[in-house]
């Protein structure tokens, strides 16, 4: 049995799932939610959060791949959930589109023509059209929106069951960028023909959702949130703790002031101080983070975060390894530490946010890189609520 677990709760899922619900209800905003479940559902177990999403009233979810969303019709097969396609379909995968209800989004006018050229022989039709208004990745250019909305014979060849766009700066709310592509969204919206004015439209992610309904519209993609991440930069999380990563010590020793913890020797300890070694690394999906521990250049009093110990907090020192962490666990009853305790390392007293910010990248890295170690056999998964 690996040392390290995460523990998923589906439960508090739900809950976050019902904060952007309430968040819609105060606002009198009847714009719907979809879940957005690609990366695995972001390393939570897509084909679980999917299932229980759906028994919550979900309908409409979000993935990258096409096989994502075969994985994800296994466990709804229903006809009622819609799977939408980020990526689109890409030559030879259309087949797999049809026999799983997959629908593509059409990010330009080669995809659209090679969809209608499919649609014509197979009688499916289904699709979701993006727009670019700024966020310069995926989608249509204004100039090419327009001229497939003076195209009569392409549209009419499609079922298009959403048109939408994508906010960049949606995390950061003031951020002027916000106003522009909504405008610049807007504008194309206006020159939609008759076929097109009825089609649904989605603009918001988490963050786009919270900033108010004027980025709504009808359909909400949320992500980050339902995970327990903070949507903003710098604002409170409103959502629960989804993911918990907990590991055991498997030594605790003493050392004298002025010895080193770790690779590159970058630690030194001020005083006499005992030593918990962890059974996690960066191999199991903990961010080593960009503290240069073989550069030399680092101040040697540096501290990488925390964990949480019996409720207490003691910080992580040295260089992150491979398989395992180092803690300063001096100032904490050594009754409490010993080999075997279960220590926190993301969870109720360490937000997926303060971990990301230790190894200088997003909540969003932390839980898919921690996820994906779950596949092999070095980190267990359980769930509460399923």
């Amino acid at each position: 049995m690996p040392s390290t677990c995460l523990t998923i709760n589906l439960d508090h899922l739900v809950e976050n799932w019902r904060v952007f619900d309430q968040k819609c209800q105060d606002l009198k905003s009847d714009v719907l939610l979809g879940a957005v479940i690609k990366a695995n559902a972001y390393g939570m177990g897509a084909q679980k959060v999917a299932r229980r999403l759906w028994q919550e009233g979900c309908r409409t979810f979000f993935v990258a791949h096409a096989c994502e969303g075969v994985m994800i019709r296994k466990v709804i097969p229903s006809k009622e959930a819609q799977i939408i396609v980020f990526h689109g379909v890409r030559p030879g995968q259309e087949r797999q589109f049809t026999a799983h209800s997959l629908t593509p989004i059409l990010n330009s006018l080669e995809d659209i023509e090679r969809w209608v050229a499919f649609a014509n022989k197979s009688g499916y039709r289904a699709a979701v059209l993006q727009v670019e208004t700024g966020m310069n990745r995926l989608g249509l250019s204004s100039a090419q929106f327009q001229e497939l909305c003076s195209a009569p014979p392409l549209l009419d060849a499609l079922d298009v069951r959403l048109i939408m766009s994508h906010l960049s700066c949606a995390d950061t709310p003031q951020d002027l960028k916000n106003k522009q592509q909504k405008e610049a969204f807007d504008h194309l919206m206006n020159l939609r023909p008759p076929s097109l004015i009825d089609v649904p439209l989605s603009m918001a992610n988490s963050a786009g959702l919270l900033n108010g309904t004027d980025y709504h519209y009808d359909l909400a993609r949320i992500g980050i949130g339902l995970y327990g991440g903070n949507p903003y930069r710098a604002l409170e999380n409103p959502f629960k703790s989804v993911l918990t990563l907990e590991t055991e010590i498997i030594q605790v020793k003493s050392i004298k002031a002025g010895e080193s913890v770790s690779y590159g020797a970058n630690w030194k300890a001020k005083r006499t101080s005992r030593i918990a070694t962890a059974a996690i690394g960066y191999g199991d999906g903990f961010l080593r983070g960009p503290h240069g521990a073989h550069s030399g250049q680092e101040d040697c009093n540096q501290e990488h975060g925390r964990v949480a110990i019996a409720g207490q907090y003691a910080p992580i020192i040295g260089a992150v390894t491979m398989d395992l962490t180092m803690i300063d666990v001096t100032d904490i009853d050594e009754t409490l530490v010993k080999e075997g305790t279960i220590i926190e390392l993301i969870g109720p007293h360490i937000s997926i946010d303060e971990v990301a910010k230790r190894t200088s990248t997003i909540g969003y890295e932390v839980l898919t890189n921690i996820g994906r170690q779950c596949e092999g056999e070095r980190v267990t998964r359980k769930y509460i609520g399923d």
